[in-house]
């Protein structure tokens, strides 16, 4: 068990990719914390996990407000005794992101407000701020520690009609790149895992919508990689285990001299891929 004795919170761990994590930390061996605004998704996640034979407490905290997630840590020290991992997991997708589903109306990069801008960015960059602020009180006393924030392919190359969003993600990137180098003295590792694929619908879904509990790609339908703009060819959908996997990977001792990065999950060589179309002759089909 890759995490036995550790403890770790994680917020926005009410669905998605937070709950599918939060599941595989407890069964490696981590008790964990499951943080998230909707307190009801919250327990449900906290109930998946005892219902798996793990250890789990749910609390609620709007991560964009820095005493609520201040709350949430010190209630997990105070509970666990102690804090090994933290990973600041939440986030929102900025206003209009969500029309090319047909979920919310288009809105002009100009039409977008202030209170659109100060919504994502409090959550999606002051909320892994306050989280690591909260956590690293913790940690430099103990000697040790891991922080992980969940960034986005968004942060490295540009998505169309969510310019808030990519902002918002590449200050993370920015972020963990400068706490690694202020942390590491103290024995704190910092990283981001930036997520391509397999990633939860209910990210452009309104608060309170069922959790879907599967990748975009999963529940899009029966799988066919020969029509997967995905350049790896492989016979099954990226799925949120996928990313998980990798903060697994990143907060445990298999990592245990990676700090600073950012490490482009469930990426199947999207992110290499050159910004052109080129005839299939440049890319033959394998030789059977």
């Amino acid at each position: 068990m890759r995490l036995q004795g550790k403890v770790a919170l994680i917020t926005g761990a009410g669905s998605g990719l937070g709950r599918e994590s939060a599941v595989l930390f407890s069964g490696e061996g981590a008790r964990v914390a499951i943080v998230d605004i909707d307190g009801d998704r919250a327990e449900q996640t906290r109930k998946l996990v005892e219902q798996a034979g793990g250890d789990a407490i749910s609390l609620i905290a709007d991560v964009a407000d820095r005493e609520q997630i201040t709350t949430a840590v010190n209630q997990t020290v105070d509970h666990y005794g102690r804090l090994d991992i933290a990973w600041a997991n939440a986030g929102i997708v900025s206003r209009g992101g969500a029309a090319a589903l047909g979920l919310e109306e288009a809105v002009e990069f100009e039409d977008l407000t202030e209170a659109d801008w100060q919504h994502v960015l409090g959550v999606n960059l002051s909320g892994v701020v306050f989280t690591a602020q909260a956590a690293v009180r913790h940690m430099k006393a103990a000697g040790s520690g891991v922080i992980l924030a969940t960034s986005s392919a968004a942060s490295l190359v540009a998505y169309p009609k969510i310019a808030m969003y990519c902002a918002t993600k590449a200050g993370v990137n920015g972020l963990v790149r400068a706490l690694s180098l202020d942390l590491g003295r103290y024995g704190i590792r910092v990283n981001a895992i930036a997520p391509t694929h397999g990633m939860s619908p209910n990210f452009l879904m309104p608060p309170g919508s069922p959790v879907v509990g599967q990748s975009y790609e999963e529940s899009a339908g029966p799988w066919n990689p020969a029509v997967s703009p995905i350049p790896l060819k492989i016979p099954r959908p990226p799925s949120l285990q996928d990313n998980a996997k990798v903060a697994l990977f990143l907060v445990s001792e298999d990592s245990g001299y990676i700090s600073g990065a950012t490490i482009g999950a469930t990426d199947g060589g999207t992110l290499a891929r050159v910004g052109m179309w080129f005839p299939e002759d440049l890319n033959p089909e394998p030789a059977q």
